[in-house]
């Protein structure tokens, strides 16, 4: 059993130590197993596991992670297990251990899932196809919403966050995760901050969040009808408030009367609804009031910025040499002048 973490190209290059794991769970002694890393999140690894004729997801930790909750293999198999108690879209959770004797951490294996993450230009027939795009845009508001209405109580999610308060201490929390890895003074922060404090809503809904909604974490089926084939990437899951999923994925969500958005991977002028349209869907399809949503869109504008901070940070301490955190060099200034702009319309 190893003790020490395999890196993701030794694993790569030799997945032996995964298939008594494998084995053990489902039978078939012998069966040949490959790895291919698949593009995608700045902070997970994720790998296509192919063992025999059957395709799965494999996803582990960092070597050195930002944030302790984000990688918590625990959650993540719990909530995993609750999902399939849901109308979620989302992959069939295979199995998981934290132990690390396998490959020498912690690691999830799901369904594979056939499909493509939204971003132009997409595959046909979503390439030119206004309804069709439109009707894409509407399955990721769905979605969203039925996460929204999840009674996490009888899925089990009791204690899988904190709820009471919990709008109330997101300035503070995500703070202090900026501080433990600051590396430099991001401008406008401190105006932000202050005017989320001083303006944060009253009374806050609860429920499951996903909390990092938005098209770069769905999957969308490949075929006709357009919809979301499964939800992934629940790393930053919580019990909270859902309109801060609304708020991250509205932020995000560009039509001609908002300016260009983080999301620039999306030609948001081609079928998809208007902003104010996508959050009206929501309420209907949610069932939740949708008041102050500037606020929970700056919200999520700073929370994004400071997990992205963190990733920076490790590139800049030699943690990490992934090319997509050095890009947050620039990218994390540009959420925390999106949010100001937002706060700016309010």
């Amino acid at each position: 059993m190893l003790t020490e973490r395999l890196d993701d190209e030794s694993l790569l290059a030799d997945p032996a130590p995964l298939r008594p794991w494998f084995d053990a769970l489902l039978g078939g002694r012998s069966l040949p197993i490959t790895l291919t890393r698949v593009s995608g999140g700045a902070s997970n690894s994720l790998f296509l596991v192919r063992r025999g004729e059957c395709r799965y997801a494999l996803r582990r930790p960092p070597a050195t992670a930002n944030d302790r909750t984000s990688h918590d293999f625990d959650r993540e198999l719990r909530l995993a297990r609750a999902l399939a108690t849901t109308d979620i879209p989302h992959a069939r959770l295979v199995g998981g251990t934290t132990e690390p004797g396998w490959i020498g951490g912690p690691f999830i294996v799901l369904d594979w899932i056939d499909g493509f993450t939204p971003r132009d230009p997409m595959p046909a027939p979503f390439a030119e196809d206004r309804d069709l795009r439109r009707a894409l845009g509407d399955s990721v508001i769905d979605a969203l919403a039925s996460i929204a209405r999840v009674d996490w109580r009888a899925a089990g999610l009791d204690g899988f966050g904190r709820p009471d308060g919990f709008l109330a201490r997101q300035v503070d929390r995500w703070l202090a995760q900026y501080a433990r890895n600051q590396t430099r003074e991001l401008a406008g922060l401190d105006a932000l901050t202050d005017w989320l404090r001083t303006n944060t809503p009253p009374a806050a809904t609860t429920g499951l969040m996903h909390g990092d909604y938005s098209f770069a974490n769905v999957m969308i089926a490949p075929d006709r009808p357009a919809r979301v084939a499964a939800v992934i990437d629940w790393e930053l899951a919580t019990i909270g408030d859902p309109l801060l999923d609304l708020g991250h994925l509205l932020s995000s969500w560009a039509d001609d009367t908002t300016g260009p958005t983080w999301a620039h991977y999306v030609h948001w002028n081609r079928g998809f609804r208007s902003r104010a349209e996508a959050a009206a869907r929501y309420a209907e399809r949610s069932g939740r009031p949708i008041d102050h949503l500037p606020f929970y869109m700056a919200l999520a504008l700073f929370r994004l910025a400071v997990i992205l901070e963190g990733s920076f940070a490790r590139y800049v301490r030699g943690q990490s040499d992934n090319p997509r955190h050095a890009a947050f060099e620039e990218r994390v200034p540009s959420l925390i002048a999106q949010a100001m702009r937002t706060i700016e319309r309010a």
